[in-house]
């Protein structure tokens, strides 16, 4: 059958990359700039393959392109695609979950040594002019510290091989079929936010939604650290403002928030045990042309009926 292929929408600067791949295999492709489930709905009704970033793919919208065969992500994250729509009306959802893995876990390194150094603290007070570790006091070495690691796919995997060359004790939750790391001991949820000192979080928005709220930050030690350079949706934000504030939590570093672009009157900008990133933990000069280049050999890979390569559904 003959394919329409459509980019509802992507932030990066252009599409050359993807143009060249679609143009060396006789392919073209059409970007729309739509993102609300309206504008996908009224602008990708003839895509038999459609790309998105940051449109929501609900049930009604995939309903409403009668033609789509194929989905493809650009990143790692289905959380905006409705999957069991997706099944059951036969399409292919792809993503590409590995353009970015040491720059994310990269990414949640330096959040957690940020934090746990205190650079963030000393940062400021320096240039204020308070030259005195003692307002740091007190900071333990990371060999005497257990890092939970929640979710174990491939970020979190990178995560804990680097928190572990600091000589934390490297706990995580896991499936127990999965290949395990010697250094790693596997644990519920649970005895993950009990015993950690640090906590990363590397699991999917999808079922996932507020799973770190009150009851999950009463589980944790006082004066635990916590990352996410995940999804902002895992989190409760009212509830990290809540533990922020009251001291329960030595810090936290985000990548993420629950609705972006974070605007600066935003609650938890309050915090000055707060260390935040603009959902940039995923680039590289390296990262983005890897992206842009699997994009489009996805989509490739499957107009020709060849086996894909990252399959969600």
């Amino acid at each position: 059958m003959d394919h329409t292929i459509v980019i509802s929408d992507c932030d990066l600067d252009d599409i050359d990359a993807e143009l060249e791949i679609f143009g060396a295999n006789g392919l073209t492709c059409d970007w729309r700039n739509c993102i609300s489930e309206e504008e996908v709905i009224t602008a990708c009704t003839d895509a038999t393959v459609l790309l998105v970033q940051y449109a929501k793919l609900s049930r009604r919208a995939i309903e409403s392109l009668p033609k789509l065969k194929q989905i493809v992500c650009y990143g790692t994250g289905t959380d905006t695609v409705d999957l069991e729509a997706a099944k059951e009306h036969g399409i292919r959802v792809c993503n590409v979950p590995d353009y970015c893995t040491n720059e994310v876990a990269d990414q949640a390194a330096a959040h957690t040594l940020c934090l746990q150094r205190k650079l963030h603290q000393t940062n400021v007070d320096v240039r204020q002019g308070r030259w005195n570790y003692v307002d740091t006091i007190p900071i333990h070495r990371f060999n005497t510290l257990t890092v939970g690691v929640l979710g174990f796919g491939r970020i979190g995997k990178a995560y804990a091989k680097r928190m572990h060359a600091f000589g934390a004790k490297i706990i995580a939750t896991a499936s127990r079929s999965q290949e395990i790391p010697d250094y790693v001991t596997v644990v519920n949820f649970e005895e993950l936010l009990r015993q950690s000192d640090i906590i990363s979080i590397h699991c999917p928005a999808n079922g996932n939604e507020n799973l770190i709220d009150d009851k999950a930050f009463a589980m944790m030690k006082d004066g635990a650290i916590l990352i996410n350079v995940s999804r902002g949706v895992i989190i409760d934000e009212a509830a990290l403002d809540r533990v922020l504030e009251s001291g329960k939590l030595a810090g936290c570093g985000l990548d993420v928030i629950v609705n972006e672009p974070m605007p600066a009157d935003h609650p938890l900008l309050l915090h000055k045990n707060l260390t935040i990133s603009p959902h940039s933990g995923w680039y590289s000069e390296e990262a983005e042309p890897e992206l842009k280049r699997k994009v489009a050999e996805e989509v490739v890979r499957f107009i020709k009926g060849e086996p894909v390569h990252y399959p969600v559904v």
